[in-house]
């Protein structure tokens, strides 16, 4: 036996003498005080307030204002050419299609066609309300992962019921077996000097809108 597997038997032993006799308590049984239970509507204005910590514009909307919220969102990042997955409403394309160019199928988009959109308008999975972390799974309405990082601004739409209060809620309504992205504010990067750089990795600008509408 080697001195370091000597020296880890001992340690493992001591160990084990100490614990002897002493009764083991439940994982379960562990009070875990940190975790609230907070109301719908505070799990709502948490999302929207840390999600803005992160330098990311986020809004509340009306029933039955998300198609002209969406609209002014572009309208107001200066966008002329928009992009809305495959999957997303028939009433979020009309309502772009009257206002701008608007490419309906994001699906056979290649990476220069991203570079020429100046926004892309998707739903979400999840928002989780602790962190203020945005999940995309891709699914309908969402694109695959480059739509939603080469254009300069994404603008994304939660629904108040996707609202999980904490990432263990959130995770458990995930599927594992789908491609993830978890968006926490605007791309953003810094150098040694601590200068932040916004839209390196991803879109300079996240506008989220928060609705009790079903996307």
């Amino acid at each position: 036996m080697s001195a370091g597997s000597s020296a880890r038997a001992e340690i493992l032993g001591r160990v084990r003498s100490a614990l002897a006799g002493t009764e083991r308590t439940p994982l379960a049984d562990v009070p875990r005080r940190y975790r609230e239970h907070r109301p719908a509507d505070a799990l709502v204005g948490l999302v929207c307030d840390r999600v803005a910590d992160y330098r990311a514009t986020v809004a509340r909307v009306a029933p039955g204002g998300l198609t002209a919220a969406i609209v002014a969102a572009a309208r107001g990042v200066g966008a002329r050419r928009v992009l809305a997955p495959t999957g997303a409403p028939q009433a979020w394309c009309d309502a772009l299609n009257s206002e701008f160019e608007h490419v309906e199928d994001g699906e056979s988009i290649d990476t220069a066609g991203l570079e020429r959109v100046d926004a892309v308008i998707t739903t979400a999975v999840v928002g989780i309300a602790s962190t203020g972390t945005i999940v995309l799974d891709h699914g309908p309405g969402q694109g695959h992962r480059a739509l939603t990082l080469v254009p300069d601004v994404h603008i994304c739409v939660v629904a108040e019921s996707q609202v999980a209060d904490d990432v263990p809620e959130g995770l458990r309504r995930l599927d594992p077996a789908r491609p993830m992205t978890f968006i926490s504010g605007p791309s953003a990067t810094s150098d040694i000097e601590l200068n932040r750089v916004e839209g390196v990795h991803g879109p300079r600008t996240l506008h989220v809108l928060v609705t009790p509408d079903s996307p």
